[in-house]
């Protein structure tokens, strides 16, 4: 029964990793980017470094600085040297980051929508529960 819950659980990870990647697929942003510009976007105007984007991701990962570097190239975000410390680097959505950003929400919250429309309120509380204890 163990291992059946595990592969159960894996399975809708990748179904729910691939629908969402799918839905971004048209804005070039992968799930991890995406991400990354709604922390940004909740920073406000603070700017955030590497390390406070890697501890609030959802998927902790190592290329951070890489998926900065693509959403820079893209002008969804700015990247400066801090004035107080010179080897800290600060982040900061950019206005067309916020404008693509909102347009993905509108995409999102359909999709969410979608993986979860099975399930009712009653359902999704009970399985939000259980998966508190992992």
């Amino acid at each position: 029964m163990k291992s059946r819950t595990l592969i159960h659980l894996m399975l809708v990870n990748n179904k729910v990793n691939e629908t969402i990647s799918t839905a971004l697929k048209p804005y070039g942003v992968s799930l991890q980017q995406f991400n990354v510009l709604r922390i940004l976007r909740g920073q406000g105007s603070t700017p955030a470094n590497l390390t406070t984007l890697n501890e609030r991701m959802v998927s902790k990962m190592s290329n951070t600085t890489r998926l900065v570097d693509k959403l820079l190239i893209k002008g969804f975000v700015y990247r400066s040297v801090c004035e107080e410390n010179r080897r800290k680097i600060e982040i900061t959505i950019t206005e067309k980051g916020l404008k693509v950003l909102s347009d993905m929400d509108i995409v999102m919250q359909k999709t969410e929508s979608e993986l979860v429309e099975e399930l009712t309120e009653q359902e999704l509380q009970t399985l939000n529960s259980l998966l508190d204890k992992f």
